[in-house]
């Protein structure tokens, strides 16, 4: 049997029993700031990849945008901005007064030749040829017998300009030709004329300098003033 206990051990233990518990109000809250960190990182990290993909889309925008531009400059620059070469054409030429050229016995050296040439300049540009003075010299056995200057023109776009030149030559420039009295004989002068442009086609920012060269020797009939075999080459440079 255990011994007895006293009245005093009795009464601190039933004391120590039945006290109460701390207040509610002294609970000490400890809040998980891990937890909270955590989902403020994920928050941020959530919008810096939304806005990493805005970013992205946006240069891909871009990007396939100034693909088209340059893509649609490159077929422009091929087709519609493409400086296309000018044709040049010579349509007819008249001769007047070589009826004087009979023989060389009574060559008249102060009368004139009259040539008049009708050229045309064919401009297939979207925008206008502007040449400087045109340069027509005629030549009678490889020599430069007269030389005129065409005033400076404009070819409008997509059209044909044509082109009068006048050329008066004296005899006299002629009678120094040693060949002359033999195709007096003949009743034929073989001549040439040489046409030379310049100028420049401006299409927005971009400029050629075109260069143009018609050169068409023929023979001409001293009785009729007819033209016959003639022949045109020319040459178009950019």
């Amino acid at each position: 049997m255990s011994p007895p206990q006293s009245p005093n051990s009795t009464m601190i233990e039933s004391r120590d029993q039945v006290r109460p518990l701390a207040p509610a109000s002294h609970r000490i809250h400890v809040e998980n700031e891990e937890g909270i960190n955590s989902t403020s990182i994920s928050s941020v990290e959530l919008a810096k990849k939304r806005h990493r993909k805005k970013c992205i889309k946006c240069c891909s925008c871009c990007g396939i945008t100034t693909i088209i531009l340059v893509v649609i400059i490159v077929i422009l620059a091929f087709t519609f901005f493409k400086v296309k070469k000018p044709t040049i054409k010579m349509n007819s030429i008249k001769f007047d007064g070589l009826s004087y050229l009979t023989s060389s016995s009574n060559l008249q050296t102060n009368v004139n030749i009259t040539v008049s040439a009708d050229i045309s300049i064919k401009n297939p540009n979207a925008a206008s040829f502007k040449f400087n003075e045109a340069t027509t010299s005629l030549i009678y056995d490889d020599r430069v017998i007269v030389e005129v200057l065409t005033p400076a023109a404009n070819a409008k776009a997509r059209r044909t300009f044509r082109m009068i030149v006048n050329v008066t030559v004296m005899v006299d420039k002629l009678s120094g030709i040693p060949r002359l009295a033999s195709d007096l004989v003949e009743g034929e002068l073989p001549l040439s004329m040489s046409t030379s442009i310049k100028g420049k086609v401006k299409i927005l920012v971009i400029k050629k300098s075109v260069g143009i060269q018609m050169n068409c020797s023929m023979v001409v009939d001293l009785q009729t003033q007819n033209v016959k075999d003639m022949d045109c080459k020319k040459k178009v440079s950019l």
